[in-house]
């Protein structure tokens, strides 16, 4: 699975990548923001994130895998899994 982290801000690009590729945990900010922790995303969100927290969302909606966002559960299950790579995997 290829994916297109173009339509992230740039500085966020790397983490996510990270994040999704291989399980790495994102920092507070994106954490938040993949766990649909809004009030928590907000909270950590410097300046430049808190305008830009819509395509952030839109980006993650379009292409990030599914199950990597949408609740703190999802979230802390993608990380012990290591990612697409699955390099934490049992399987």
């Amino acid at each position: 699975m290829k994916l297109d982290y173009s339509g992230l801000p740039e500085d966020l690009q790397g983490g996510m990548r990270r994040y999704v590729e291989q399980g790495i945990e994102p920092g507070s900010f994106m954490a938040g923001v993949l766990k649909n922790d809004l009030f928590g995303a907000l909270g950590r969100a410097d300046e430049f994130n808190r305008y830009r927290i819509f395509d952030i969302c839109k980006w993650i909606y379009n292409e990030a895998p599914y199950s990597c966002w949408g609740s703190k559960e999802k979230v802390e299950a993608w990380i012990k899994k290591g990612g697409l790579g699955g390099a934490n995997s049992d399987s």
